[in-house]
């Protein structure tokens, strides 16, 4: 028997016995050593409850899988203002995603918790009522008892009917040379142009099935899966951290500027150094530093900006650049506010750059290029959801995109949006 198995009969009987009948916010806990084969993935992916959602730090060290909803928030705002009112304990996560269009968001208050820190896991029940706990713990009751036991995650689907591109390539090269006129003329210094790849298969695919597939080979790289329902997912692998906020210690970054990675280190490294000497793709960095700095100067107290280092993954190399501070306030509201989107996933100066994207790209980012993490009272993490596709049914949309300064090369541009899209693109097809 796993040991989550375990830990759900301790707290079923915990439920049965603990709950005031007083009406709040409550949880339940059970700690338990990480002592067997247990894939928090695969057993959100065995479940027929919704949503579900899945995240992993990109060092490895903090994952969590949290299922079903006791309470859903429409903005990150909206979730954080809960957490005040409630006056939640400073531990009370609620996860989910931000849109690229930050003010939209889809977070929840897990019903289910599973955490992992270090070599410890966590299983948390959640309880909300504004009449009686006790009420809300049957309903948790009914809900423990519908679980399902892990099983393995099933097959990626290898039958693509079609791929479309959204702009195909002529169309792209056009918009790039129409950006780099833009940017001539004063309008903007820097755009980031993104590119829908739409792929249709043969029979349903499994958006878990494609996370475990990603997170098996995409190292270094935040991994977020996000099950709205039976038949639509939104997940990704990144490697770019938009916050992470301990009480009101802020760390950020600045990732912007590509090269192909390599698999021999010292090709990689060749191209690596070349990254780190390039003028254009060094300018494209320090643009989204400075203007992170600049939007954060008055919410904090000394910025610290470390030296730029290259990020190495299996398709690209990114130059970063990590920024250290502490806020006046604990406010996460304020940090989305502030940050997203980024000038590396919109453009420079935001506004005018994220009025054009809207012009002239031709679908919606939706959740690209958004946000996907959780929050609490004690600390946030979100990572930039880029490196992402949404899954409905049978189709899958992959998104990449490319940061467009002066002198920006089309042919070149649309080689790093492949390079980018072939993190996922290379799982789904047998090239």
């Amino acid at each position: 028997m796993h040991s989550i198995s375990v830990a759900s009969e301790q707290l079923r009987s915990r439920l049965a016995n603990e709950i005031p009948a007083a009406p709040g916010l409550f949880h339940v806990d059970v700690s338990f050593p990480l002592n067997d084969a247990f894939d928090p993935l695969a057993w959100l992916g065995a479940q027929s409850v919704w949503p579900q959602f899945y995240w992993q730090q990109r060092t490895g060290d903090e994952e969590l899988a949290a299922l079903g909803a006791v309470i859903r928030f429409a903005s990150l705002s909206e979730a954080q203002d809960f957490l005040h009112r409630q006056e939640a304990s400073d531990d009370t996560r609620l996860c989910g995603l931000n849109a690229f269009t930050p003010e939209a968001g889809a977070l929840f208050l897990p019903r289910l918790l599973w955490l992992r820190t270090g070599g410890t896991a966590t299983l948390r029940v959640n309880l909300f009522s504004t009449d009686s706990l006790q009420e809300d713990a049957r309903a948790a009751l009914a809900f423990l008892a519908q679980l399902a036991a892990m099983k393995p995650i099933e097959s990626l689907p290898a039958t693509l009917l079609h791929e479309t591109h959204l702009p195909n390539r002529p169309a792209w090269l056009q918009l790039i040379r129409e950006a780099t006129d833009t940017i001539g003329r004063g309008a903007f210094e820097k755009v980031v142009l993104a590119r829908a790849t739409d792929l249709t298969f043969s029979e349903p695919l499994s958006a878990v099935a494609l996370m475990a597939a990603s997170r098996r080979i995409n190292l270094n790289c935040y991994h977020f899966c996000m099950v709205f329902d039976r038949h639509t997912a939104f997940l990704g692998s990144s490697p770019e951290r938009l916050w992470r906020r301990r009480g009101i210690h802020l760390r950020t970054e600045a990732l912007a500027g590509t090269v192909a990675s390599h698999p021999d280190d010292a090709q990689a490294g060749r191209l690596a150094q070349w990254l780190l000497n390039d003028d254009k793709n060094q300018r494209e960095n320090m643009l989204v530093v400075e203007d992170i700095c600049q939007r954060l100067q008055r919410h904090t107290r000394a910025l610290e900006v470390l030296p730029a280092q290259v990020v190495r993954l299996r398709k690209v190399q990114h130059l970063r650049r990590c920024i250290w501070t502490q806020m006046n306030d604990a406010n996460d509201a304020q940090c989305l506010t502030l940050l997203q989107p980024t000038a590396a996933v919109a453009g420079l100066p935001r506004q005018p750059a994220r009025e054009w994207i809207q012009r002239v790209e031709p679908f919606d980012r939706e959740w690209y290029a958004g946000s996907a993490g959780y929050l609490s009272l004690a600390q946030s993490e979100f990572c930039v959801a880029l490196r992402s596709a949404r899954v409905s049914e049978s189709a899958v949309r992959l998104y990449a995109g490319a940061g467009i300064v002066s002198g920006s090369d089309p042919e070149q541009e649309w080689q790093e949006i492949e390079n980018k899209a072939a993190g996922l693109r290379s799982l789904l097809l047998l090239d």
